[in-house]
Formats: C-alpha cells, structure tokens, sequence
C-alpha cells in the first residue's frame, strides 16, 4: 500500500477539504424530494440571463475549437464597463482559481500571508499549497479587525487577504478603514480584495478598489461572473490589478483558462442590462422580506451587504441543517466556520424565501 506522506507536498497532508454546498440532485436522490430549494451556494435563482442562453447555444458547434487564450474579446467588453484597460483584467476558471494563480505566482515558501478567521476557506487552502506561513486574525464582533492584521505584517508578509463583502457575515469594511489600511501597508504587500459580492453592496461607501489599482498600488481585486451574472456553472471570475501584477498572475495561468462557452456567455451577460437590474431587484426585495421575518422569529441576524445572510438560530446547526434537508431546504451551517448556531442562508426568489421561513419555523418550534 503506497505511503501518501512519501508523494505529497509538505504540509498538505491533513489540510481540510473544501466543503461545497449540498447539490439539489444529491438531496433529490438521498431523500426522495420531489422539490428542493437550495439556498447554500449563493447563486442565482433566476438561472443565467437568457441573452447569455441564447450565446451559449450558438457556441455549441464550436465546441472542436479551442477558445482564444487571452479572451481578448471579453476583456475588451469587461474592461470599458469597468473604464480600464485589457492588461488590467486576468481571466480564470472562477474565482477559486483566480485566488490560486495569485498565491502560486506570487508567494515563495515561507512567506506570510494574513488572513481573517472567519472567511472564505480557499485562501487558507491556496497559501498553503503556495507553501506559504499563513496567519488567521479573529474577526471583531463578526467584523474585520485590520488594526490587528496590520499589527501581523512584517517583512516576511507577501500577501493580506480581505474579503469585501466577507463571505460567510455578509458585512462591508467601510472605504476609509480599508483606504487607511492600504495606506499603512509597506509597498512590497499586496492586498487581495474579494470582491465576489461587490455589485449586491447598497452602502455608498465601499472602497475603490480600481482607483487605487489605477494609482498603481499593489492592490488585486477579484470579480465574478458566477453570482450576479448566474454562470456559476461556467467557472469564469477574474481579477482587476495593474498590469505589472496581471502579467506576473498570467505566467501560472492555464492556456485555456476560460472556454468558449463562458467567453460567450460572459460577453452576452454583460449586455443584458435588464436581467441584472432584475436580479438585484430581487436581492434586495428578498432582503427585506427575510430582515422582517427574522425579526419576527427573533433571530439575531448581520445587516448583509451580500446576496445571504447570517443568521444565529439558537440551535446546533449541524441538526438543523439535516432537520431543513429533510424539509427539502439547503442552508450552510455554521460550524463549518466554527460558529455552531449560526447558518448562512442565500436570498433566494419569494417562494424559495417563504419555504425556507416556513421550514425555519417549524424547525425551531420543535
């Protein structure tokens, strides 16, 4: 039997797996569920804009083809929505592998990146993998504490990640703090901001990341089509830096990191201005109706700047969870996060809201 320890990198053995959200058609099969609402991964509900269906169908016949390697295209699109310019923009399968590509390109072993705990697993997994000596800082009352992840930094720090709305609390780091933390940092360190959530932000004041990619600081942001645009299946996210940063990003990069499918999908998406209007308008309705009903269950529940919430039930959420499953509802739990009464709960359309409350409820009243 072969030893696992004598193949693998050093320091991989024992690292988590990441933990996806529970499929509809694996709940559908387990439990003999006619109808299940998934309310886990954050998507979409009302599927991909049917400009970007109609794009991917007549891409189908060319699917013997390889797609162009550097999208030029979808990056010339993206990047005068955005008011850059191409060499600013770097393509990848999702924004999972976008975090991977900056680690791996970027991070020699034993340099420190700082992350916050709790957030969004891959960081933890990518930097590591990266070799690198990756430092966790609590959040403050569910929010980040950059005082104290300022106060990491040395100069063996290559890397500071900050999640912007953080995933899974759903909170803003307001601009100020994150322009003063910027501004604090020695030069040679870069901030990665996930960004998977900015375009569901309401608040006025968020930061900007691209002015200060634009003003040539080290700064990474990263975007996708997966949430907003409903293309989760298409793997396609992407990040915003100065082109100095993208090129060094573009060396570990796979050739064909974006298929045919997702480059046409992704240009039709960003046309189809009424589809994203709908969808935001969705977020937000679905927003109110859950803050209203949460209020009413009296659950305490974070002022969400993202398309779900995070919400303390009072329960162990790893029975809650089973218990909804069977009710034909997916949620997070929180324990995955080392919260065990919490869960995080994606706004969905108005009936997957009413049968989620619905099953909440009963649940709880147990």
């Amino acid at each position: 039997m072969l030893d696992p320890l004598k193949f693998a990198k050093k320091g991989l053995i024992g690292l988590p797996p990441y933990v996806p959200g529970k499929p509809i058609e694996e709940v559908k099969r387990e439990l003999g569920l006619e109808h299940v609402t998934k309310l886990a991964s954050n998507e979409n509900p009302l599927g991909p804009s049917p400009m970007a269906v109609k794009a991917m169908g007549e891409e189908l016949l060319n699917q013997n083809q390889y797609p162009e390697p550097g999208a030029p295209e979808l990056k010339a699109k993206l990047a005068s929505k955005l008011g850059i310019t191409p060499e600013m923009l770097f393509l990848s399968n999702g924004g999972d592998n976008v975090i991977s590509c900056a680690m791996h390109s970027m991070i020699n072993p034993g340099e420190k990146v700082i992350l916050a705990d709790i957030s969004f697993p891959t960081y933890e997994r990518a930097a590591a993998i990266a070799g690198a000596v990756v430092v966790k800082v609590p959040l403050r009352n569910f929010r980040y504490d950059l005082s104290a992840m300022r106060r990491e930094v040395d100069q063996n720090t290559k890397m500071v990640v900050v999640c912007n709305p953080n995933n899974p609390t759903g909170l803003l780091t307001d601009a100020d703090e994150m322009r003063a933390f910027r501004e604090s940092l020695p030069e040679e360190v870069v901030l990665f901001v996930d960004e998977a959530y900015y375009e569901f932000v309401e608040a006025p004041d968020r930061y900007d990341t691209i002015d200060a990619i634009k003003n040539g600081l080290p700064v990474i942001a990263l975007r996708t089509f997966s949430k907003l645009y409903g293309l989760a299946g298409l793997r396609l996210g992407y990040a915003i830096a100065p082109k100095e940063l993208i090129s060094v990003m573009e060396i570990v990069r796979e050739p064909f990191s974006a298929s045919r499918i997702a480059q046409a999908a992704a240009i039709a998406a960003l046309e189809d201005g009424e589809f994203v209007r709908q969808s935001l308008r969705l977020v937000r309705e679905g927003r109110r109706y859950l803050e209203a009903e949460f209020r009413r269950l009296k659950l305490d529940y974070l002022p969400t700047q993202s398309n779900f919430f995070w919400v303390r039930t009072g329960v162990d959420s790893r029975e809650l969870f089973q218990q909804l499953l069977r009710m034909g509802v997916i949620i997070r739990p929180g324990y995955l996060w080392g919260c065990p009464e919490y869960i995080r709960v994606t706004i969905g359309t108005q009936p997957q809201n009413e049968h989620f409350i619905s099953a909440l409820e009963k649940v709880l009243s147990r």
